[in-house]
């Protein structure tokens, strides 16, 4: 089939057959087997590109072996640093499902590295742009010219010995980062590091980590990426990077050299020195769909290698895709090339590359097996038996854009997931929105209604309040609507329901009433969320009081409403936030390994847990079920821990008595009575930037005033001065 017009290559003279596995690119120190799967194909050529640039196309090769339906062949003499693509030929037939256009040059889905961003043109479009119907009729323009590259690379690392953390689900605190975000701004960070794999693990940036005292960075997606090109029309960019092309190759945009094949080793690098610090690392992967797009989207890898194989098409009409994302596509997971470019993808970021977990971006979509989301798809059931990845960190993003797509708690073992309800409780709760104390209480105690009966435990809650979708914690408490106009889509895009408070003035104000309440909230969404049962998750920046100035889909915004601005970093809230942290990991009763029984533990007259109303009566059903009422009182026993240590020991923690007043009103709670030599130390107060040491004392029985919107937490310690008698509740909380 190779024309006589097309560039051949001395290593067509002497090509082996090759083998069909592993799919992709693999250098064995001599030569490369490249592999490509489609099923639909007639005829693959793989072509071999060179020059300055890249783009000289030094050979065209037709690939003749095939070994169930996987294309294969083996050159010699070709190593790392080669840049390849594929033409793949077949039926052109948009209505039967197929867009096979040999004028396409093609990115290799298990490409380790891609060479450059993509550039938009008309060509990297398969049909006639402008015509009528426009994608029945195939494009004959060829795309290579400005098409991306894949490369072979070499990767050989040395690890020193680097091995998974495996820090357990209940002592983990995750960090929600963007990788260029984090320290494109940062003073201390080298200038040539700023923005990359390498500044995220500089020694800056990982000082910053340790003393916030997170066990984890989620970082947002790093898999290569594309900006849509109506995105890039209005001088924007896909800066979150939700729209990939590359499940195996590192974003280049955050490789410190910019020279394609570097960002593999940096990346790694990045890792081992996290690892080093005792972070673990977890990928934010977009499985679900991919930057092809609609069917008026560009041909730039799986539309051209088998689109009927890879994509999710209309049973009533081929020619349209299946969209359960908002994305134009949907990755096909009932077929079973398209689960094995996942379950390789996952594996190679694991095994390969060291990381400690995923945070599945739309995981709902994934389950979908014909129409409904099917908790038991075939995607988790290959998960689940997988050797590999049973082992690290799942994390569903539990919910996707089409009917029946919000799937919170309905997620199979080994899956913990990001809790939507407990973000909308938590929020409504502190700006005193009309919901019930019980629904607080449950969302604070791990969501067991939403996890228990899956036998999961309080770890499968992922508690957050805010992520990169949405506001900050500075922007939740200083605006009521959103500010999206920075977009360009006339403030259209963006959630409209988010359950904020601007505490009297819209935005930057002058006004001291309103900043004092503004910083109150925060610290208060802080402190709940480090001390609910399940697994904290922080937006990175909410600590130093990063402002998006309202804009709550800053997905395009690659400039200062993104990056984190250190110059002007709130250090009070960051001591705040590490003190909260640190207060959260060294007590077990803030991270317990299974659910409060709320009930005498073996018959005695102790409980695990027990709430409150501020007078110090036991809350009950008519208290739970008054919707407008706002102040509760928690006590947590951490004499009852029932769960035992990694070697079988008994855990016992201090007593905590937590005093909620999320009203307008101060309110005077009575504390609990203790006999003994015993105090109430006060560790936590919102109303304050921080508690100073030593911590305030107070006697069991006594009554103290929390303000409005304040959040108290107080700890029982000895004491050597007798207590005053007690005035009740000894029974509940012990002897």
């Amino acid at each position: 089939m190779t024309a006589s017009n097309r560039p051949q290559s001395s290593a067509s003279l002497r090509a082996r057959p090759g083998v069909p596995y592993p799919l992709g690119a693999t250098w064995d120190g001599e030569g490369v087997n490249f592999a490509l799967f489609s099923e639909n194909a007639t005829a693959v050529e793989l072509c071999l590109f060179g020059g300055s640039d890249g783009n000289e196309e030094h050979g065209r090769i037709e690939i003749e072996e095939q070994s169930d339906q996987v294309w294969h062949i083996y050159l010699p003499g070709v190593g790392p640093g080669q840049r390849y693509g594929y033409r793949v030929h077949g039926p052109y037939d948009p209505a039967a499902g197929h867009r096979f256009n040999p004028h396409k040059l093609l990115l290799d889905p298990y490409a380790r590295t891609i060479d450059r961003l993509v550039q938009w043109s008309d060509a990297l479009f398969g049909y006639e742009i402008g015509q009528p119907e426009a994608d029945l009729k195939m494009d004959q323009r060829d795309s290579a010219p400005v098409m991306p590259k894949s490369v072979v690379i070499d990767d050989r690392f040395d690890w020193e010995g680097d091995r998974p953390l495996r820090i357990p689900w209940n002592e983990t605190v995750i960090y929600e980062v963007h990788v260029k975000g984090f320290t494109w701004r940062h003073p201390e960070v080298p200038r040539q590091l700023r923005g990359t794999y390498a500044g995220l693990s500089s020694p800056p940036a990982i000082e910053h980590l340790r003393a916030l005292g997170i066990t984890a960075v989620e970082l947002m997606p790093v898999h290569q990426s594309a900006t849509a090109r109506p995105l890039a029309e209005r001088g924007l960019t896909d800066y979150w990077g939700y729209n990939s092309i590359g499940y195996f190759a590192p974003d280049l945009r955050y490789s410190s050299s910019g020279a394609a094949g570097q960002q593999v080793a940096e990346f790694k690098s990045m890792v081992k020195a996290l690892h080093r610090a005792g972070i673990e690392v977890i990928l934010d992967v977009v499985y679900n769909h991919t930057a092809e797009g609609s069917h008026l989207g560009p041909t730039l890898s799986l539309r051209g290698i088998d689109n009927l194989s890879y994509y999710r098409l209309q049973p009533a009409n081929r020619r349209l895709y299946a969209d359960f994302t908002g994305c134009g596509n949907t990755l096909n997971m009932r077929h079973p090339r398209s689960l094995q470019l996942v379950m390789d993808s996952l594996r190679y970021w694991v095994l390969e590359m060291h990381v400690d977990g995923f945070r599945f971006d739309l995981a709902a979509a994934l389950a979908r097996e014909l129409h409904e989301v099917d908790r038991l798809a075939a995607f988790f059931d290959i998960i689940l038996q997988d050797p590999v990845l049973c082992q690290v960190k799942l994390i569903a993003e539990p919910w996707d854009l089409g009917e029946g797509g919000y799937q919170v708690g309905n997620f199979p073992v080994l899956w913990s997931e990001w809790n939507g309800k407990y973000r909308d409780t938590v929020r409504d709760y502190w700006r005193g929105a009309d919901r019930t104390l019980a629904e607080f209480a449950t969302r604070f105690t791990g969501s067991s209604d939403l996890y228990g009966p899956s036998r999961r435990q309080p770890h499968a809650s992922i508690n957050f309040v805010t992520c990169h979708d949405g506001f900050t914690l500075h922007d939740l408490v200083s605006y009521n609507v959103k500010h999206n106009e920075a977009n360009g889509e006339s403030n259209k895009d963006g959630d409209n329901t988010n359950r904020s408070w601007n505490c009297g003035a819209e935005g930057p104000t002058g006004d001291p009433i309103v900043k004092l309440t503004r910083e109150r909230q925060k610290r208060n969404f802080l402190a709940t969320l480090f001390l609910s049962q399940g697994v904290p998750m922080l937006l990175g920046g909410d600590e130093i009081g990063r402002t998006q100035m309202g804009n709550n889909n800053a997905y395009c915004q690659d400039n200062e409403i993104s990056w984190f601005d250190w110059e002007h970093a709130d250090r009070d809230l960051l001591e705040f936030t590490c003190r909260l942290i640190r207060l959260h990991r060294e007590h077990p009763v803030f991270r317990r390994r299974r659910w409060f029984q709320g009930r005498p533990i073996h018959g005695q007259h102790v409980h695990d847990i027990g709430w409150f109303t501020p007078a110090g009566e036991e809350m009950s059903e008519e208290d739970w079920r008054v919707g407008f009422a706002k102040s509760v009182a928690v006590f947590l026993n951490g004499e009852a821990i029932l769960s035992p240590g990694p070697m079988g020991e008994r855990i016992v923690d201090d007593c905590f008595y937590l005093l909620f007043n999320a009203g307008h009103e101060q309110l005077s709670f009575v504390l609990p009575a203790r006999e003994g030599n015993f105090r109430w130390a006060k560790v936590v107060d919102t109303s304050q930037r921080m508690v100073e040491e030593p911590a305030q004392l107070y006697v069991p029985g006594q009554e103290v005033a929390v303000y409005a919107r304040t959040l108290m937490v107080m700890r029982l310690v000895e004491h050597p001065q007798a207590a005053s008698a007690p005035r009740g509740g000894e029974e509940f909380f012990g002897r």
